[in-house]
């Protein structure tokens, strides 16, 4: 697929979007929910061959294409690595009609004004020079939302919205993702005033071009309708944001116009323990349901 073709596809594809980005911090994490053990590894570059070894698992299993899957969002070092057979995971992706996200985002700063925004990013031109070397699309980088507050909220998304122009000046399509903490106890005002500031921070973007938005599903559902009729905005997805897959599957689906890009949710069942039947089985029921709760109309 070339660029154009990857856009028509994150604009109009049936599926939703994987996320298999975790970073050196939640690692571990991913890895213990996948069944391989802290003490089955040593040292940050053994602990990045075994999820590596789990992202090529899932990307070559019969189940995971196009057809359901359209697009998914990579680690850098999953980016720079190959599959088994020695093809560069953007590259195979794309071979089999799934479009390649780079995370981008290095981590995030401690709470103010009820966000978290994120740390500043030096290498992200030369980021984004490399992620169109090797066939990637597009970007995502995450800051959260605690509680509601104007300033706070609106710091978060600016900053978002700074950044995205950066990463379209630079030919890439950025995924901006403002999460508001489903453990908010202001979340309905959270969300009300993250969509009043995103709503404002579209009107940065060049006329012709395009930002996509990963967000939170809403507490009261179609709340984000108008982001994913905006004519600056190529998809709204949804983050699970530590539903359980049921869970963030019922939720989404109340809601028209988003698709799913889960992580957690996506995985939650997955074990270094299984054999490949019993791997491209449970694989397959997950997507089968995100995939499901994804399309709807609208």
């Amino acid at each position: 697929m070339n660029f154009d073709q990857m856009k028509a596809k994150m604009a109009q594809g049936d599926g939703f979007i994987a996320a298999l980005d975790q970073s050196g911090g939640s690692t571990p994490k991913a890895l213990a929910g996948y069944g391989v053990a802290e003490d089955e590894w040593s040292g940050d570059e053994e602990m990045f061959a075994k999820i590596h070894e789990m992202r090529c698992r899932i990307v070559e299993s019969a189940s995971f294409t196009g057809d359901k899957v359209v697009g998914a969002i990579l680690f850098e070092k999953t980016m720079e690595g190959c599959n088994p057979e020695g093809i560069p995971i953007p590259q195979r992706l794309a071979g089999k009609g799934i479009v390649p996200f780079l995370k981008v985002d290095k981590g995030m700063h401690d709470t103010a004004n009820g966000v978290q925004l994120m740390k500043e990013m030096p290498e992200l031109d030369a980021n984004c020079e490399r992620a169109k070397e090797l066939g990637v699309f597009g970007t995502k980088m995450r800051s959260v939302i605690h509680e509601a507050d104007e300033t706070g909220v609106a710091d978060n998304v600016r900053q978002q919205m700074d950044f995205g122009l950066q990463i379209l000046g630079n030919g890439l399509v950025p995924i901006l993702e403002p999460e508001v903490s489903l453990k908010s106890e202001s979340r309905p005002q959270a969300e009300a005033q993250l969509l009043a500031a995103m709503l404002d921070q579209l009107n940065r973007v060049p006329d012709g071009q395009q930002v996509m938005l990963k967000l939170t599903i809403p507490s009261e559902p179609d709340t984000y309708k108008a982001l994913t009729e905006h004519p600056k905005v190529l998809r709204v997805v949804a983050l699970s944001g530590g539903y359980s897959r049921e869970e963030a599957c019922t939720e989404l689906a109340k809601n028209h116009g988003m698709i799913a890009s889960f992580s957690r949710a996506l995985l939650q069942e997955l074990r270094a323990q299984m054999d490949d039947a019993r791997f491209d089985e449970a694989l397959s029921s997950a997507i089968d349901a995100i995939y499901t709760a994804s399309k709807q109309p609208g």
